[in-house]
């Protein structure tokens, strides 16, 4: 097996999960092979940053400039993980991948893109144009329209700064520490602003899908009448996919 390097911390919730996730998934991958408890789980390294110090940090859109100090900070801890042996990694969180082209710089291991995994898992679907939720560096960034547009799909306009501001704010309010039933009607209540009939809604902050506990592994689900993609499903199956390669030829 490969050796996974998570970079978390962004936010701690959402790491956990990772780890969760790829545990799990290895285990039903070996059980599906008649392997016996305790089931095999590949290494991993997890390179924790503070969220605190990083949200200080963000840069403006459009001035590259201005983001070399968040930039430093994730290429850093990657470069952490490379030290430790990792064969790839992966941000567990949607935010910094919109830095990823400048983070990845100097790094020689892969790190696996969840903006490329989540626009194929959309494309899977048959959805034909998308809703991005997150942060508001993920939603005012062209970086998932741009992934998106290469599976041809189109991605919401722009939403106006008072609604990209309300997501921020539920994501820090709501979703910091785990997902509640609270969070679940206030994102569903958003969903219903936004999201037009058969629209992809993706779930592009790694905390959102915590209101949904039922579909937490699954890449795409419906509910409430809503059509969404889980990209951090996506992310970890693609990296329980790289890491367990042997194990699947052999």
């Amino acid at each position: 097996m490969k050796k996974i390097g998570i970079l978390g911390g962004v936010g701690w919730a959402s790491t956990v999960d990772y780890y969760r996730a790829i545990a799990k998934g290895s285990g039903a991958f070996f059980a599906a092979r008649g392997a016996f408890s305790p089931l095999p789980v590949p290494p991993m390294t997890i390179e924790s940053v503070t969220q605190s110090h990083t949200r200080s940090l963000r840069g403006t859109a459009g001035d590259e400039a201005s983001w070399a100090a968040f930039d430093a900070v994730f290429r850093r801890a990657m470069l952490t993980l490379e030290s430790a042996g990792c064969d790839f990694a992966l941000m567990a969180s949607n935010t910094p991948h919109a830095r990823l082209h400048a983070i990845r710089q100097g790094v020689s291991m892969p790190i696996i893109s969840i903006l490329d995994e989540a626009a194929k898992a959309t494309a899977a679907t048959g959805a034909t144009t998308a809703l991005v939720l997150g942060t508001a560096v993920t939603m005012q960034a062209s970086n998932y329209a741009e992934a998106l547009a290469a599976h041809d799909i189109t991605a919401n306009d722009q939403l106006p700064d008072t609604e990209i501001a309300e997501m921020q704010s539920m994501i820090d309010e709501d979703f910091y520490s785990g997902g509640s039933d609270r969070a679940r009607t206030r994102l569903l209540a958003f969903c219903k602003r936004h999201a037009t009939p058969g629209t992809a809604i993706l779930l592009a902050c790694t905390e959102l899908p915590l209101a949904f506990p039922d579909h937490l592994d699954d890449v795409s689900f419906q509910t409430e009448g809503f059509l969404f993609v889980n990209p951090s499903a996506a992310h970890v199956a693609a990296a329980l996919d790289l890491a367990l390669t042997e194990e699947q030829t052999s």
